[in-house]
């Protein structure tokens, strides 16, 4: 069994900053991608950003220049930086991330971020 946790949302004002963290635990062997999704009511949940275990990232076109992703592999756990945070950016945030054994993807609960104007 996989569990994931993430950590780290809140409410701040525009312009301000948060760093949310995600660890993985249980029966893993190795994790290939790790990322973060987010999703508003009414819309599909969107990738925000994402790396692989070599360190290759993919942004959103939306958040490049803002928001900043990296892994500790060790400790299978992804972090998501954010800076300069907009109202746009208000959030239900989802860790993502795919074992390398069998492709499966596992979600973690989510956490709100809240960013007010």
């Amino acid at each position: 069994q996989v569990q994931v946790v993430e950590s780290g949302g809140g409410w701040v004002q525009a312009g301000g900053s948060l760093r949310l963290s995600c660890a993985a635990s249980g029966t893993i062997f190795s994790i290939n991608a790790m990322g973060w999704y987010r999703q508003v009511p009414g819309k599909q949940r969107e990738l925000v950003a994402a790396v692989t275990r070599g360190g290759d990232t993919n942004y959103a076109d939306s958040v490049k220049g803002r928001f900043t992703v990296s892994r500790d592999n060790a400790k299978n756990t992804v972090y998501l930086q954010m800076n300069n945070l907009k109202p746009e950016d208000t959030a239900v945030y989802y860790c993502s991330i795919i074992r390398s054994d069998n492709g499966i993807r596992y979600w973690g609960q989510g956490t709100q971020v809240t960013v007010s104007s």
